[in-house]
């Protein structure tokens, strides 16, 4: 008869093999807690010894030891008589996209820090990357009606959103095309309560001879071709939100008009001689980074303030990954529900869609999803996504670090330390700690491939 623990399930032996001595003292009292047997190692040469007489039902293994990786163990599992479920425990988010493939559908990955319901999930081998959650309607809460994620970067900025939409001040959103920078204009409006509609023009796509009708609006008669009066966008807006998309690309003698509306909040139409006042809140939005801004000299620095007396960064999905899974879910239950069919995604396919960089970003990876449910076959319930996501308009990103079967061991940690370093700006106390390593074990990797300069 099997054994019990308090909550009715088996009673599991389990191996920890880590050298963080603070770190291993306290999964082991959770697991003792959780009602499991619990053995530790602080090195590959230890954990080798207790497999030698013993069987385990799952192990926890640390990505870097001081005697080498982890993935030597696995590869030394794989061989044996042992099928342990593993969990290997890393402080870098990219290790689960580097080891892809690599291990098998009975390793799972936790990041540190761990919370007692990290190790609870991973023993009850809940939410891994082979199991996927199936796609329906209530898989993926919509925040402020528009935004998926729960990722910790969105979380952040779900906090900044509802912050900002108690005030009427201006915002300025960041980020790379394709992000989403609409959207979250979008959920800034819906925060704020207002009833009227959000108004966006994009100042990138306008003729310099209409960006001020366009924006103020114009009398009949203002110009060649106004044949009648028009409202602006700044009118139209009332009391609610503009969205001023591309706000960079606004040619720069045509700023202190703007200038001018921001201070005043007053518009003055072309061909009219009164001045009407207005009160809405101005979101604006550039692909560029502030540095490029300053330095590029593309706004103003007095429209800069005005603009962005609250700016928001939004990340990129390569920083956000966590959040794939069910940004991929959403877009196909749309397509689904729009379409009347009845797609699943598989493990792999959600593996494969997370491990991508996706350089154009939330854009890019709907438009993938969009094309290989076209290309699916009507009466099945499967999809065949793309050999190669890689897009003709998409730079060949340096931050692709994707590894296939057939890499050596060394060459995924060498990998590993090399993007994380970069990530970090060569800092290696930091570059330590995201990998969840002392850096003495980082030193000692570091003259071992001899190719990292101190």
């Amino acid at each position: 008869m099997l054994n019990e623990t308090a909550r009715g399930s088996k009673v599991l032996k389990i191996l920890l093999v880590d050298d963080d001595v603070e770190f291993t003292e306290v999964a082991c009292h959770i697991i003792e807690f959780l009602g499991h047997d619990i053995c530790t190692a602080n090195s590959l040469k230890e954990a080798y010894e207790w497999l030698e007489n013993n069987t385990f039902d799952h192990i926890f293994l640390d990505f870097m030891l001081p005697d080498g990786s982890g993935l030597h163990l696995i590869d030394y599992l794989k061989k044996s008589q042992h099928d342990p479920y593993i969990t290997l425990i890393t402080g870098h988010p990219l290790v689960k996209g580097l080891l892809a493939g690599l291990c098998g559908p009975k390793v799972n990955y936790i990041a540190k820090p761990l919370q007692r319901e990290d190790l609870e999930k991973a023993l009850s081998r809940e939410s891994t990357p082979s199991q996927p959650k199936k796609s329906n309607s209530n898989l993926s809460n919509k925040h402020f009606g528009c935004l998926i994620g729960e990722s910790e970067a969105m979380q952040e900025m779900y906090k900044m959103i509802s912050r900002i939409a108690l005030t009427k001040a201006n915002v300025m959103l960041l980020g790379e095309s394709g992000v989403g920078k609409e959207l979250v204009a979008q959920a800034i409006h819906a925060a704020s309560n207002t009833k009227t509609p959000l108004v966006a023009t994009n100042c990138g796509a306008l003729a310099k001879d209409l960006i001020a009708s366009e924006l103020f609006g114009h009398e009949k008669g203002a110009f060649t071709g106004a044949i009648s009066k028009k409202d602006g966008v700044f009118l139209r807006a009332g009391n609610g939100t503009l969205f001023l998309d591309e706000i960079t690309e606004m040619p720069i003698d045509m700023q202190p008009n703007l200038l001018r509306v921001l201070e005043t909040n007053r518009v003055t139409p072309l061909g009219g001689t009164k001045e009407i006042e207005v009160n809405c809140r101005v979101i604006s939005a550039s692909n560029r980074s502030i540095e490029e801004i300053a330095q590029s000299k593309v706004l103003r620095e007095d429209i800069y303030f005005r603009l962005a007396v609250f700016p928001i960064n939004i990340p990129p999905l390569r920083k956000r990954k966590d959040d794939i899974p069910l940004l991929a879910a959403a877009f196909l239950n749309e397509l689904n529900e729009e379409y009347h069919r009845h797609y699943q995604w598989s493990a792999e396919q959600i593996q494969r869609l997370t491990d991508y960089d996706w350089p154009g970003n939330i854009r890019e990876m709907r438009h993938a999803i969009h094309r290989a449910f076209i290309m699916a076959d009507p009466e099945g319930t499967t999809l065949e996504l793309p050999k190669d996501f890689r897009s003709p308009f998409s730079s060949i990103s340096e931050k692709q670090h994707s590894l296939s079967a057939g890499r050596t061991i060394e060459d995924v940690e060498r990998e590993l330390i090399k993007v994380t370093l970069e990530d970090v700006d060569g800092n290696k106390s930091h570059a330590a700690k995201m990998l969840g390593i002392s850096i003495k074990t980082l030193y000692n990797r570091l003259h071992a491939y001899g190719d990292f300069e101190e």
